[in-house]
């Protein structure tokens, strides 16, 4: 996120840190992504973290209320360590386990931090268009993660829609989103606007869901898009980990790329065919999933700032991509 959150001193940040034997004497506020907020820390030895706070108040893909979130969220984090720390992938950049051995601690009743080690690399940006040779890269990357033995935390992430029967809800009776914000009033029209299409768009997702075969199911990284990449010489390193689960490999897939000959490339890596029927669900269930997420943001107290500006403009976007 590019704003601070209001409603955090960032003495409550320091303090938590102290779980990871972390001392900061420098904390700096990130502006970077959408959806969590970041921080470097670094003590007065030079040594630096990287530090990641959710919002358990709005992560539907994890949850309905804070404490389910904070609870997938730990077994997602555990997750990556475990990826990166018995399962030798490198290419994960894992947060840290604390002194008591968790990857998460909850920082009042909103939010909950995880530390990562400070990872040098060129980063990628959310909508940058790939080279042949990085998607390659990052194809190989992905079989060598598919390939690898599921670890015990990694949650079933099946082809679901979180919040969308919510969604459904507000379309049918837009005014629900209330007035708790200066977006609310506008999303309701937008909902008004697009009802016909997202009705449309959600019972073609229930029908791919149901007839879509989905027992080949592999660790998945969720959302390998340029934006969760950092480059090195050796190759992408996968950061973000929120949304790692256990599901078909076309969950990752349909991001990278739709070209069949470097589709083959993954199959003949990975000794899986990608199924486009697949491809085409996880696509369409991006779209809805950013739909149900910038709505609930614009349901809830909100204020006018850079982030939820960017996110009332992503949301027209998408809407339109669906229209079309």
């Amino acid at each position: 996120m590019r704003e601070r959150p209001v409603d955090l001193d960032e003495h409550q940040i320091q303090d938590t840190l102290t779980d990871w034997g972390v001392h900061a004497a420098v904390l700096a506020h990130v502006p970077l992504g959408f959806g969590d907020h970041h921080w470097s820390a670094a003590d007065t030895s030079g040594r630096r973290w990287f530090l990641t706070l959710a919002d358990l108040e709005h992560k539907a893909f994890l949850g309905d209320d804070p404490d389910t979130v904070l609870r997938h969220l730990g077994r997602a984090m555990d997750t990556a360590a475990d990826l990166h720390d018995e399962g030798g992938l490198g290419f994960v950049v894992a947060p840290l386990r604390s002194t008591s051995g968790a990857t998460v601690h909850r920082v009042g009743e909103r939010y909950a931090l995880s530390v990562f080690p400070y990872t040098e690399g060129t980063p990628g940006e959310f909508g940058q268009v790939l080279t042949p040779e990085q998607r390659a890269r990052l194809l190989d990357t992905l079989a060598r993660l598919h390939g690898r033995t599921p670890p015990r935390a990694v949650r079933a992430t099946p082809p679901e829609l979180a919040g969308g029967d919510r969604l459904a809800e507000l379309v049918a009776e837009p005014e629900k989103t209330g007035d708790q914000g200066p977006f609310a009033e506008l999303t309701a029209e937008l909902l008004a606007e697009h009802g016909t299409v997202l009705l449309g768009r959600l019972e073609e997702f229930g029908r791919r869901s149901a007839e879509a075969d989905t027992s080949h199911v592999v660790t998945t990284h969720g959302e390998p898009h340029p934006g969760n990449l950092l480059w090195r010489e050796a190759g992408p390193l996968l950061v973000d980990w929120d949304t790692v689960g256990l599901a078909a490999p076309e969950r990752d897939l349909w991001l990278v790329t739709e070209d069949p000959d470097e589709l083959a490339r993954y199959a003949e890596a990975a000794g899986h065919v990608p199924d486009p029927a697949l491809l085409a669900l996880y696509r369409l269930r991006w779209d809805l999933q950013d739909v149900v997420e910038f709505v609930d943001l614009f349901a809830a107290p909100h204020q006018r700032g850079a982030d939820t500006e960017q996110a009332w403009r992503d949301l027209g976007t998408v809407l339109r991509r669906l229209g079309g």
